[in-house]
């Protein structure tokens, strides 16, 4: 896992218990956005030869949706509008222009969504076992491709260029842990 420069604020998981219809609608939306995101990255042509990976990721992404809709037609959760990611606009407002720079980049974003998804993943797990065991056993199934995700994009944006996406970490984790302390306007998974 990256070595993230700060933990999830102490608020959050409160929140997120206190919240959990919006919270599963913003999480169908993520995984929506998530799949998009990863077919969006097959433009790039450094990543031209990781494009079965890539629709791999998009695959198990929708997959995730559906699970996420299904959870909420079950609780009778309508679908709606969700509310903007300040952390992840941040991050992706920071990447560069230029094919190779700016893949390097977005891999290192998606790479950090995908971290911070399964390190978030991971504390729900736990801390919906007595609130709500259904979702904590989802949750806790989705860890380990969170934590794959993450490691695929990773180690692309390494292939690309290795020393440039090792100074570009740094540069992200900075931003990371800066974004990650500013407050949410609303009850978000990011």
């Amino acid at each position: 896992m990256l070595m993230l420069r700060e933990k999830i604020p102490a608020d959050w998981l409160p929140s997120v218990i206190a919240h959990i219809p919006e919270i599963l609608v913003d999480h169908a939306h993520l995984e929506r956005k998530a799949a998009t995101t990863s077919i969006s990255l097959e433009k790039y042509r450094d990543l031209f030869p990781h494009v079965h990976a890539l629709n791999a990721i998009a695959i198990e992404e929708l997959q995730h949706f559906e699970l996420v809709l299904k959870l909420l037609e079950a609780r009778r959760i309508p679908f709606t509008q969700p509310y903007p990611s300040r952390w992840i606009t941040g991050l992706m407002h920071s990447v560069r222009s230029g094919n190779r720079d700016q893949a390097i980049d977005h891999l290192i974003c998606c790479a950090l969504i995908e971290g911070r998804s399964c390190e978030k993943f991971q504390v729900l797990a736990q801390g919906l076992k007595e609130v709500d065991p259904e979702l904590a056993e989802f949750y806790g199934s989705l860890v380990e491709s969170e934590g794959n995700h993450y490691a695929t994009y990773w180690l692309m944006a390494r292939e690309i260029n290795e020393a440039e996406a090792d100074r570009r970490l740094d540069y992200y984790l900075d931003l990371d842990a800066k974004l990650i302390r500013e407050p949410r306007l609303h009850p978000t998974l990011h």
